[in-house]
């Protein structure tokens, strides 16, 4: 067991951090919005843990200090949620294709940005950042309470007034606001609520890959977190979350496969190379054959119902 988690830890992890970031673009789909401002948040609370913690925070040995990196957690999800709401007032009042062309465009202004800034690192980033912890899979200590804490507030989130209300938002935007549901408010607290939980894991992964750098935030970032979100599932948050750990876990897989002895040159290339491309495949096939993804609410329930027969 102890080597398996030596050798897959790292991968675990990582898929965690995913399915939180899948979670992060599913905030704003609750009120219809396809934003893929997800990554720039993402990259933003990375500096800021990556910033704070090689000049503010610095330690002189060992390891980091578990509260300073939570300190660094709360001031990234701030900075990221004020950020939101200043992007999201103006930017929602787009939607569809618009929105998502206009957080595109929010994600690359951060890029160029953190490519400028000496603060940043410029193209170079950030090296060296403070490990808290000594192995990759101890990161399993914050992330998966993190994980669990964000599953259970989302879930919760769908079952109360607010959550009522992006989901009428999202059926009829017109009909919400005809029955006095203000589309804005909401529409502007679901986008924050998704910067505030893509700052958060930004700041934790920052620490966990050592390195942080503007291949971060990218639109190649935002395809894949949305790619996981619609194979997965956008009617539902377990969806976000599965599709972001098996999109997160693809790419070593394919580079696996890659590997594999008798493949012809061509194709073991385009498996490790060409990712984007099949989760561009993915997209196409999954809106034609799963239009609502591999987990809707239509099957939760079909579970629910087999559980009580079982009873």
């Amino acid at each position: 067991m102890n080597e398996f988690f030596t050798t897959y830890g790292f991968l675990i992890v990582s898929m965690l951090l995913g399915a939180m970031l899948g979670m992060s673009l599913y905030l704003p789909l609750m009120t219809g919005q396809l934003s893929l401002a997800s990554p720039g948040f993402y990259a933003l609370g990375g500096y800021i843990a990556a910033i704070l913690s090689k000049t503010v925070f610095q330690q002189t040995g060992g390891l980091f200090p578990l509260p300073l990196l939570l300190l660094e957690m709360i001031i990234a999800g701030i900075v990221s949620g004020l950020l939101g709401i200043l992007v999201g007032i103006p930017a929602l009042r787009l939607s569809g294709i618009y929105l998502a062309i206009a957080t595109i465009a929010f994600v690359e202004i951060l890029r160029v940005l953190s490519l400028n800034l000496d603060i940043t690192g410029g193209a170079v980033g950030i090296f060296g950042i403070p490990q808290p912890f000594a192995t990759p899979i101890e990161y399993l200590w914050i992330v998966l309470p993190l994980l669990l804490v964000s599953m259970a507030i989302v879930y919760r989130l769908e079952r109360i007034r607010v959550g009522r209300a992006f989901a009428a938002i999202r059926a009829d935007e017109l009909a919400a606001d005809a029955i006095g549901i203000n589309p804005t408010f909401y529409k502007v607290l679901a986008f924050t609520l998704g910067a505030v939980l893509a700052g958060v894991v930004g700041a934790v992964s920052a620490h966990f890959l050592n390195t942080w750098n503007a291949r971060q935030g990218t639109f190649d970032a935002s395809i894949i977190y949305l790619t996981s979100v619609l194979i997965g599932g956008s009617r539902t948050f377990l969806g976000a979350v599965l599709g972001g750990m098996v999109f997160t876990a693809l790419p070593e897989v394919l580079r696996g496969m890659a590997t594999i002895q008798g493949l012809p040159i061509w194709l073991a290339q385009f498996l490790r190379d060409g990712r984007l491309i099949i989760f561009g495949l993915l997209i196409v096939l999954g809106t034609i054959f799963f239009p609502q993804g591999l987990v809707t609410p239509e099957l939760l329930k079909r579970f629910k119902k087999a559980d009580r027969t079982s009873v």
